[in-house]
């Protein structure tokens, strides 16, 4: 749909993405209509949920042009170059396949941070290596925990003994990520795999003083 002299355009349902209109079709994700798409720099996407059950994009318009900072992605060669050689933080995979490669992705999935943005600033930890299908669950965790304002629970995945290794469940704008298992898996098994040991020690040492 073509936008108006204020950048404002129809709505145009999902339904209408056939023919040579079917590359736009959300599927996984939708790279075309995500904040740091092309369109996206240009123009506010307003998106409308309303019109189905279920929590999926109906309809998607342009609503006026981008006048805000847009957050670039670009990451330095040589944090590419580390984490492309590492295997993913989540899964331990690594491989050829579409879903097995390696990506570098942003811990803080927000990407609203200026020094992040920068290459002359960024560091070798505001990054991870995760494979593409980590990357995808985790971005769409992500999405999930701004629209609920609830923080993923790493305790849904068996074995783990806390929901966070850092923070309370409540998403808060300031510091929201950090603590997250999705965030950064690594430090999360760190931290808690601490937790565990010191929790036994002091049992441990308890029962000792206590005979």
């Amino acid at each position: 749909a073509q936008p108006d002299k204020n950048g404002v355009s129809c709505w145009v349902s999902v339904t209408e993405f056939v023919g040579k209109y079917q590359g736009l079709q959300l599927g996984n994700g939708g790279n075309w209509c995500r904040n740091n798409s092309s369109l996206a720099k240009e123009f506010n996407l307003e998106f409308d949920k309303g019109q189905t059950p279920g929590n999926s994009i109906d309809r998607i318009r342009l609503n006026g042009y981008n006048v805000r900072c847009v957050f670039n992605q670009s990451i330095h060669q040589d944090i590419k170059n580390h984490y492309k050689q590492q295997c993913c933080a989540m899964c331990g995979v690594r491989g050829n396949s579409e879903n097995t490669q390696i990506e570098v992705d942003h811990k803080d999935d927000r990407k609203d941070d200026s020094r992040v943005s920068d290459l002359s600033t960024q560091t070798f930890d505001d990054f991870q290596a995760l494979c593409k299908a980590c990357n995808d669950k985790k971005r769409q965790i992500c999405k999930e925990c701004k629209e609920t304002g609830y923080r993923f629970d790493a305790t849904k995945i068996p074995g783990n003994h806390y929901p966070f290794y850092e923070g309370v469940a409540e998403y808060a704008e300031y510091d929201g990520c950090v603590g997250c298992y999705q965030y950064d898996p690594i430090q999360y098994r760190k931290t808690c795999n601490d937790r565990i040991f010191n929790k036994g020690y002091q049992i441990g040492y308890n029962q000792k003083t206590i005979l």
